[in-house]
């Protein structure tokens, strides 16, 4: 997976030469009636995306998203309300803007040419690839020439379009492919891991995230080089929009507001281990539903799926796991660590889930509150792993290379620095395993991206089955479950018939459940 970078300097590059150009049409220099003036008379910023875990969803009833936050901040810099409107696919974004039933499309979308000859571009805040994907076990294409007819199919507007017309007029001449006008691509993703169409085109952020709770998606091809991602705005003379954003952009790159968004939503993203995420959710069907109960109680601090990441990374939710260097339990604790917390029995699950919460809330309150509060529990996690006095000096060495020691994309490259020789000798604290750190705290933030989105989508499918009941209050749950029941087809009621997303085969949700264990 290649890493994503916003690019600051072209920004500021940009910004200073532009903003200059277009300083006139500022709302505050400008003529008395622009795009900018219009949208602070209305008091509302029109913003219309795609929902996707990377641009704009809901969780835990908040709404969160690396362009929605993004969009709330512009709107802030306005002096406006923000409305968001959720569009099915990147056509009717466009249409959108067509129809001004929207000031900005901020939504993941890459530039090229032919938008930019039709829409507005703003600033690059990203970058990503176009890719091929399907599903993993079945044939894997090895050029574009495999593709046989009806097998890859595209949402509309996607920008993979352009670059397959130009590989089929100069390369691939029988290359053929289908838009489906009702599917989005999140959704083609969701077909292609059930088996339904063979291969689509998305980009490779949307791929990473979705991989974390569909594993069996695999990337085939690589279709595009990388390309900068950006909003879309009408295109026309007046520039005070674009003024606006090329000055809000450049604040952001300034105060470093950037940087923290980038890492995290995409600070995450890296190489993808199917094993690894397979074994993970295996484990969420198998074991998690017994420990559940346990994380929920303990968990005063973070989200109890975090805490069940934690838990995971530490001992694979094996209660009796034991390492080497003698620490134990479902949250793995040192001999030490455990007699100051007052932990008597560190294979029970109560006392290890208990004591391990308290001592992570230990570290949290440690923190400086110079850091970020939604990166506060990095840092703690570094301290969880390593000591509190070498995530300090991880800090100290950040600092000392200009870096921002209250940043976790800064402090975190620095960790494994402090294994070497020529970086611990300067530090306080001396040596410290600061790779295995890292990797610590980056697989958790994996295993918890999976377990939420896992999650949510099981909470999905029950409620569509009890949807589904409600709608056909005359069949009950036994008669779904015989083959061939009346006129229906069990694919209305199968759990990729109708649902948004879906992952491993689950138990019909219209069954009565076996009760859980306590």
């Amino acid at each position: 997976m290649k890493r994503f970078k916003i690019n600051y300097l072209f920004i500021g590059a940009v910004t200073v030469l532009l903003a200059v150009a277009l300083w006139p049409s500022l709302p505050w220099f400008g003529q008395a009636e622009n795009r900018i003036a219009a949208i602070q008379e209305r008091g509302i910023l029109r913003v219309s995306t795609i929902e996707s875990p990377l641009t704009y969803t809901l969780f835990q009833g908040k709404k969160i998203g690396l362009d929605y936050e993004l969009a709330e901040l512009f709107a802030q810099y306005l002096g406006v309300k923000l409305e968001v409107t959720i569009r099915p696919n990147i056509q009717d974004l466009f249409d959108d803007i067509d129809n001004n039933k929207a000031d900005i499309i901020a939504a993941g979308l890459v530039y090229n040419t032919h938008r930019s000859q039709h829409y507005q571009a703003g600033p690059t805040y990203y970058s990503v690839s176009q890719q091929m994907i399907y599903r993993m076990g079945s044939p894997r294409p090895k050029s574009l020439a495999d593709i046989k007819e009806n097998q890859l199919v595209l949402s509309p507007g996607v920008t993979s379009l352009i670059a397959l017309i130009n590989l089929k007029r100069h390369k691939y001449p029988d290359l053929s492919w289908r838009v489906d006008e009702q599917l989005s691509s999140k959704e083609l993703m969701q077909q292609v891991v059930e088996g339904k169409i063979a291969y689509t085109i998305t980009d490779s952020v949307a791929i990473s995230t979705f991989q974390r709770v569909h594993p069996k998606l695999a990337v085939a091809l690589d279709i595009t080089d990388e390309q900068p991602v950006t909003w879309f705005s009408a295109l026309d003379s007046d520039d005070s929009l674009s003024a606006a954003l090329l000055d809000f952009y450049n604040r952001l790159n300034i105060d470093d507001t950037f940087a923290h968004l980038e890492e995290k939503y995409l600070g995450h993203v890296g190489d993808f281990d199917y094993v690894d995420t397979r074994s993970f959710l295996k484990a969420v069907d198998a074991v998690l539903p017994e420990l559940q109960p346990l994380f929920e109680k303990y968990a005063t601090e973070i989200d109890w799926r975090l805490l069940a990441a934690i838990s995971y990374q530490e001992s694979h939710w094996d209660n009796l796991a034991t390492s080497p260097t003698g620490v134990r339990g479902l949250m793995m604790l040192t001999k030490n660590t455990a007699q100051s917390l007052g932990v008597t029995d560190r294979l029970d699950p109560v006392q290890s889930i208990e004591g391990g919460s308290r001592y992570l809330k230990d570290m949290m309150a440690k923190v400086p509150d110079s850091v970020p509060k939604d990166e506060q529990i990095w840092f703690a996690l570094t301290a969880y792993n390593m000591g509190y006095a070498h995530m300090l000096d991880a800090r100290q060495l950040t600092a000392k290379q200009k870096g921002n020691p209250d940043s976790w994309a800064d402090v975190k490259i620095r960790l494994p620095l402090l294994s070497k020789k020529q970086y611990y000798t300067t530090t306080t604290y001396g040596y410290a395993r600061g790779h295995e750190a890292y990797a610590y705290v980056e697989n958790i933030r994996k295993y918890y991206i999976s377990l939420v989105g896992y999650m949510l989508e099981k909470e999905k499918q029950e409620a569509q089955a009890l949807k589904y009941a409600e709608a056909y209050p005359a069949v009950t749950p036994v008669e779904l479950a015989i083959p061939g029941f009346g006129i229906f087809s069990l694919e209305l009621f199968s759990q990729g018939g109708g649902l948004e997303r879906n992952h491993l085969t689950l138990p019909n949700t219209l069954l009565p459940k076996p009760p859980q264990p306590q």
